[in-house]
């Protein structure tokens, strides 16, 4: 394994010509970084990339998100929290969106004053307790302290989102940010897989109704915990560096009050978002529906481990397949983002029509009595709504992806998208709590999948005119520094890329537009 650094960057001056290495660089308005964090490993023939890049710091978030939300998914995936009456579940998660949607439309003002990193580490902090509340009620069955929980990480599940939203959308080039944003979520469900097999394999010869043993909340806490401390691995924002020598477009000296006026700033200014806030709005609402109203209402405990692992299994070939498409070569990025909308509505309608079929066969009074038989893998009939079950998990990680994906097609300002994953969080939180709340009251079925369904085709057809006239090919560097009090020697190329270059104020970068940023 040999160790190797990127490319020198030489600057001229009347005087002299200085050459530095890459890695000791400070462009202008970012201090000079330690060599250590872009030398290149080679092992073999696989090259490795430098600790501050693109790549690294994604894998880093996604593991984080792995450990902590993924245990989450997890727990919430088994349907009413690992337990046998769903209402404990649904007061703790109201709790939690309705904190969520608070914190998570600031959060961006946040991320961007107290940097990446920080924010992202106080933000793994809730889930471990969070879980840790589900096992205390389990035994001293203390209602208060599930909810307690869930207020807590409502804020800390702000902040980690809105953090990592910014880091997924505004770190690669244009270019790539599908296959990013798939990548992330491949790991990142990977949390859910796996926290899903421990119940399945902990419960796996019990094919009666029940509430997971004390191992499953155990070991979601241990790997909540190690994500919990992974997050302080991440480098800030402004070390990141490109293949190509580019920064991040942030603030060179952010303070609350920049902040908190850069939030009313994108909305005054980029008012078209508002027309998106009914994707985000449904884009956590029917996790209730799938997980309290299917899962948990219609199969036993190991089934429902089994319906968890092929949920989250699902979505890591859902985000291959989506993230690789939005990033397809041969066509134009404008017309992969009107071609992705039309997409979503042909699934919404499939889907969920299938979803409907299923829906009509059972209802809320029927599956409430203690006495009711649920549903074992071996039980007739069960492969059908297996595969429904499947198709929820592959129209989840689509909706999300696609949702990211356009927020990134929309600016590269790294500033900007912390406020844009900001509102997305925000009002996702907001419907999720909704949803949470009428689960609670215990609305039929049949009503809450109507509200389900209605919803995400409203909001596709809501979306559509930002999508179709919004969404360009490339957004120009100069514009992306216009909410920013950064320039455009702070975040240029400053590395030669696929052999084309100039000669601009002595520096050497890409003439192949700011796709390759």
């Amino acid at each position: 394994m040999s160790g190797t650094v990127d490319p020198v960057v030489t600057e001229k001056s009347h005087s002299a010509n200085i050459t530095y290495g890459a890695e000791e660089t400070g462009q202008a308005g970012h201090a000079p970084h330690p060599s250590w964090m872009y030398k290149t490993f080679n092992l073999g023939p696989w090259k490795f990339p430098g600790y501050a890049t693109p790549p690294v710091q994604l894998a880093v978030v996604a593991f984080v998100c792995f450990m902590c939300p993924g245990m989450f998914n997890a727990v919430n995936g088994l349907g009413g929290g690992g337990l046998l009456d769903s209402k404990v579940s649904d007061d703790s998660n109201v709790a939690v969106y309705s904190t969520f949607s608070v914190v998570g439309f600031f959060a961006g003002t946040v991320a961007n004053r107290l940097g990446i990193r920080l924010t992202l580490s106080f933000g793994g902090l809730g889930y471990f307790l969070y879980i840790a509340s589900y096992l205390s009620y389990k035994h001293n069955s203390n209602a208060g302290f599930p909810i307690f929980a869930g207020a807590l990480l409502g804020v800390c599940a702000g902040l980690l989102w809105t953090a990592q939203g910014a880091i997924m959308t505004s770190y690669p080039d244009e270019s790539s940010k599908g296959r990013y944003i798939s990548w992330f979520w491949m790991v990142f469900n990977l949390g859910g897989v796996l926290g899903s097999l421990i119940p399945l394999g902990q419960n796996i010869h019990r094919s009666t109704a029940g509430s997971v043993n004390d191992g499953t909340y155990i070991g979601f806490m241990v790997l909540s915990f190690i994500g919990l401390t992974l997050a302080w691995c991440l480098v800030d924002a402004h070390h990141v560096r490109r293949a190509d020598g580019s920064h991040v477009v942030l603030m060179k000296h952010p303070t609350w009050q920049s902040e908190l006026f850069g939030l009313w700033e994108v909305l005054r200014t980029d008012v078209y978002i508002l027309l998106l806030f009914p994707m985000f709005f449904a884009s956590n609402f029917f996790y209730t529906y799938h997980f309290n109203d299917v899962n948990l209402a219609k199969f036993n405990v190991r089934t429902r481990a089994l319906n968890n692992t092929l949920y989250w299994t699902s979505q890591i070939v859902s985000a291959l397949i989506v993230g690789f498409s939005l990033d397809f070569k041969g066509a134009r990025r404008s017309t992969k983002a009107k071609a992705a909308v039309g997409v979503l509505f042909v699934l919404t309608m499939a889907i969920w029509g299938g979803g409907y079929a299923w829906q009509k066969q059972y209802t809320r009074a029927e599956t409430e009595p203690e006495s009711y038989v649920k549903l074992d893998w071996t039980s007739k009939g069960y492969v059908g709504p297996m595969f429904l079950y499947m198709f929820y998990g592959c129209y989840d990680a689509a909706w999300q992806i696609c949702v990211y994906w356009f927020m990134g097609a929309l600016t590269n300002n790294g500033r900007k998208l912390a406020n844009f994953v900001g509102f997305y969080k925000g009002i996702q939180s907001a419907g999720a709590v909704i949803a949470y709340r009428i689960d609670a009251l215990k609305v039929p079925f049949m009503h809450e999948f109507g509200a389900n369904w209605g919803l995400l085709a409203g909001a596709l057809l809501l979306a559509a005119p930002v999508i179709w006239f919004k969404v360009r090919d490339t957004v120009p560097l100069e514009e992306d520094l216009i909410f920013s009090d950064e320039t455009m020697d702070d975040v240029k190329p400053t590395i030669a890329t696929e052999g084309h270059t100039t000669a601009t104020e002595g520096h050497t970068v890409s003439t192949e537009g700011h796709g390759k940023l």
